[in-house]
């Protein structure tokens, strides 16, 4: 190898080196978040901001059962998947359905949620959101991702691509599934 071949390599290899620090440190931030259950306890104290530009977690849906659907705008599955969304929320099923969208301008999601007639809550991520999507099991940050989420804060399933009315049905069920409680040991 030449020595600019071995500056060169040698020069990829610190920013890869940093880039895996720097990317650790967003993992970091956002697995030491407080929890109430090992699954979801990351997804319910992340700092998002809604679509007024105000600061909120999720905290306030903690013991629903809630479908989380991580999206963009520029994602052309998630707006192929938006309208089922929409149609889910509507149909009252006693699932919550949110919203987590991966930018950072309230102003231009909220209008874009206006224009799609999005009825559910919605929230942006800003920069944390890919860190959170790879704590949360989407380890290629792939959109749109799906959670499914019991009463109990376990995430029960999840789902890397477009939801149909068929996968969003199952997952209303596997959220409103009741879990067995445990017995104590005598």
């Amino acid at each position: 190898m030449t020595g600019a071949a071995a500056r060169w390599t040698g020069g990829l290899r610190l920013a890869g080196l940093l880039a895996l620090l720097a990317g650790h440190s967003a993992f970091s931030a956002i697995a030491a978040m407080p929890s109430t259950s090992p699954d979801s306890a990351v997804l319910f104290a992340a700092p998002l901001i809604d679509l007024e530009s105000q600061a909120v977690t999720l905290a306030k849906y903690r013991g629903k059962p809630l479908i989380v659907n991580f999206w963009a705008r520029w994602c052309g599955p998630c707006k192929v998947e938006i309208p089922e969304l929409v149609s889910l929320q509507k149909r009252a099923t006693g699932v919550e359905v949110l919203g987590l969208n991966l930018e950072s301008n309230a102003p231009t999601v909220r209008d874009f949620a206006f224009a799609y007639d999005i009825n559910y809550p919605v929230f942006l991520t800003k920069e944390p959101g890919l860190a959170l999507m790879q704590v949360l099991g989407n380890t290629k940050t792939v959109l749109p991702f799906t959670l499914v989420i019991n009463r109990h804060g376990t995430i029960v399933s999840s789902h890397v691509g477009a939801m149909t009315r068929e996968k969003l049905d199952a997952a209303v069920l596997l959220a409103l599934k009741p879990v067995p409680e445990s017995k104590p040991s005598p």
